[in-house]
């Protein structure tokens, strides 16, 4: 299989180096083209789509997320339903991961990347379509950083992945989120440094059933981990 360049998170083991974070873009080729596994395009989706730049975000996604009053998002995998509860104080990354959803962008991109007793690690794919629609929706912005130094990750927080070089300023890649499970001891270099805009309120079984799943050398599953995604309440 083809891999994607995926956002990789810091381990919460000491030998792993503390900046092995980082995000590139998508692959923009890929072999696997049965119809079952391209996510539908942004394009065929009712609501407009708009290219979100650096430029724009701001006087997008704040107008944005104020008309949408929704703050949970069900992830159906293969595995199972996820429940994600997303966070007020957050509000550009909240805004983000509700248009994404809209969208459809998370529809049939994987849980790419598991580490039991740490994270999981979900919103690429190797398909030709995740490449396509992240075009589509703007392949080049970053989401300014939310961190709230008072707020921990904690057993079921969900992050924004971010780019480690040149990046100072901790801002989020845009379609990359981690769900934490590991110890209070993983956390020294994730603290501070992710914007946590979420948490699991259901479905933690499924999410160490999916972290314990056979990886390759890379920590991507041996068995595609499929998302779909929708807003509720």
């Amino acid at each position: 299989m083809m891999y994607a360049l995926v956002v990789c998170l810091l381990s919460c083991k000491d030998q792993r180096p503390s900046d092995s974070v980082f995000s590139t873009d998508p692959l923009i080729e890929n072999k696997d083209t049965t119809s079952e596994n391209i996510p539908r395009d942004p394009k065929a989706t009712k609501a407009p789509v708009i290219t979100i730049t650096q430029d724009n975000l701001m006087d997008f996604l704040g107008p944005f997320g104020s008309r949408t009053t929704q703050n949970k998002v069900l992830l159906k995998t293969t595995m199972g339903d996820i429940v994600i509860e997303l966070f007020e104080e957050t509000p550009l990354h909240r805004a983000n991961f509700l248009y994404l959803t809209q969208m459809g962008y998370f529809d049939q991109t994987f849980f790419h990347r598991v580490v039991p007793n740490f994270i999981i690690q979900g919103g690429n794919s190797d398909n030709i379509s995740t490449s396509r629609k992240r075009k589509a929706l703007g392949n080049n912005y970053r989401l300014p950083s939310e961190v709230n130094p008072g707020r921990k990750h904690r057993y079921g927080t969900v992050s924004g992945a971010k780019e480690y070089r040149k990046n100072k300023e901790k801002m989020s890649a845009p379609y990359e989120f981690f769900i934490f499970l590991g110890p209070d001891t993983s956390t020294r270099h994730l603290n501070g440094e992710y914007t946590i805009f979420g948490q699991v309120i259901h479905g933690m079984d499924v999410v160490e059933t999916i972290a314990n799943l056979p990886t390759d050398s890379g920590e991507w599953p041996k068995t595609n981990v499929f998302i779909e995604a929708k807003i509720i309440n």
